[in-house]
């Protein structure tokens, strides 16, 4: 992995003034696990695990899992919640709260049965608490601000103990004033993953992991407005945002596990192009074999996990996406009038004589959007972005590529490239000779013949009451 570490709180001199007001004694502090901060965008690779019980490691999408140590049989982890620069497309980089120098924080993984102590230490403005979304574990471990727990006061540091009893996928994140710190991007995934073989848990080749955000972030600007509740122009997996969001790599015939978790406000329809999966679990724990059925987009409600299955047996470079069309574009303004089929071409030559760089919108769709160079303000994601190997891809948002090759090594999670088309597989330009449509000539000629209703003028007198009492 390409993490590297600092000392406690950024420094002896942070350190210092940190221990006067720290929750925990110089002792105590001396134990903690070192706090390992990531900073690349890039998806790394899944970390196996050195101590502890064995598991099939998960990926995160764009993101990186948590290293731990092993304490007297415990597995000890330690969280930093902070400000912190997320890069979510190039060029375009967001001012969030996350944990440990990304938002959203590193994915934890344990093994069902392991005795779990996270150290949490808030270098943020205000208090703050974490919520383990999904786990059964004592009430005071909960991470309600106020109910379960007092808030993490700024430069304090908690330790929260529990077993992770159940396998499943999970997240975690703040129950402290939620509607500013989730809209800054704090949250991460959990996975426990089996202690033994499970009847209902299948054992899979890749097990890709991201969770779904949304952000209001006005072009030319870098933090997000915590105010908002529905208007987002910013949909992420991950606090990525297409082109920046990484391609799921995997080999023909590998059975493969998607697990998505939504923490914005509203649902997203996940669709997979080119193959059926099942829904094989939730947060609330696997599903039974009986209730499963095949699907090709599955909606992941407020709040929700999500685990998708299947066997990656057709090549190619398939969609992946939220079926919501606006989630998959990028700096969207949400009062931009529809102007397809509006003449501008007079009035765009006058306004060209007093601004040079002022370009047409919209009266053709929006697809010119995503090949114009039209200037945008500095640190301002294109509204689509992304080239494939035939143009534009004409997306943004909440989009990537499930890349299945039959050369792709076992394990090997590197981008393979563009597939190769066999020949005569790809759609092509027809060019011959087309037969005139075939039209009914009476548009009540249908299944349905439409009813023609003589008109005349009718009068109509309406008498309205003298007082509004007794309705």
């Amino acid at each position: 992995m390409n993490t590297h570490r600092r000392n406690f709180l950024g420094g002896a001199g942070a350190l210092t003034g940190a221990l006067a007001a720290a929750s925990v004694s110089k002792v105590a502090l001396a134990a903690l696990p070192e706090p390992v901060l990531q900073t690349s965008p890039d998806t790394m690779a899944p970390l196996a695990p050195a101590t502890g019980r064995p598991y099939n490691p998960v990926v995160t999408l764009n993101g990186w899992t948590l290293p731990w140590r092993m304490n007297q049989g415990v597995k000890e982890f330690h969280l930093v919640a902070e400000p912190v620069v997320r890069e979510m497309a190039p060029g375009f980089k967001a001012h969030l709260w996350g944990y440990n120098g990304q938002s959203p924080g590193p994915t934890i993984e344990v093994v069902e049965g392991d005795r779990v102590r996270i150290f949490v230490t808030n270098r943020l403005p205000e208090h703050t608490s974490v919520h383990w979304h999904g786990q059964r574990l004592p009430n005071g471990m909960d991470g309600v601000t106020g109910l379960t727990q007092p808030g993490i006061a700024p430069g304090k540091t908690f330790v929260y103990e529990f077993v992770a009893r159940r396998p499943g996928t999970f997240m975690y994140h703040p129950h402290a004033d939620e509607m500013t710190q989730m809209a800054m991007g704090m949250m991460g995934f959990w996975v426990t993953h089996p202690k033994a073989r499970h009847p209902l848990i299948a054992e899979v080749d890749r097990d890709f992991v991201f969770l779904l955000n949304a952000y209001d972030i006005e072009p030319g600007s870098a933090t997000p407005k915590t105010m908002t509740m529905l208007d987002f122009n910013l949909w992420s997996w991950n606090s990525r945002i297409f082109p920046g969001i990484d391609s799921l790599n995997v080999r023909l015939h590998d059975r493969v596990r998607i697990r998505v978790g939504n923490l914005t406000m509203t649902n997203h329809p996940i669709h997979l192009h080119g193959h059926e999966f099942e829904v094989t679990g939730t947060d609330g724990g696997p599903v039974p074999r009986g209730a499963r059925w095949p699907e090709v987009t599955t909606d992941v409600a407020v709040g929700q996990m999500r685990q998708l299955e299947f066997v990656a047996d057709e090549e190619g470079d398939w969609a992946v996406h939220c079926h919501k069309s606006h989630h998959t574009m990028n700096a969207m303004g949400h009062d931009v009038p529809t102007l397809i089929g509006v003449d501008h071409k007079d009035l765009a030559r006058k306004i060209t004589n007093l601004v040079p760089d002022y370009m047409v919108m919209g009266e053709r769709g929006m697809a010119d959007m995503a090949e114009m160079q039209m200037p945008i303000p500095d640190n301002t994601a294109p509204m689509m972005g992304g080239r494939g190997p035939f143009g534009s891809v004409e997306m943004g948002g909440m989009f990537s590529v499930l890349k299945v090759r039959r050369d792709q090594k076992p394990g090997d999670y590197a981008n393979p490239g563009w597939f190769k088309h066999p020949p005569g597989t790809v759609a092509r330009e027809f060019d011959g000779a087309l037969a005139a449509p075939a039209r009914t000539r009476d548009a009540g000629s249908a299944a349905m013949p439409a009813q023609h209703t003589p008109t005349r003028n009718i009068e109509v007198q309406v008498r309205k009451p003298g007082t509004h009492t007794g309705h």
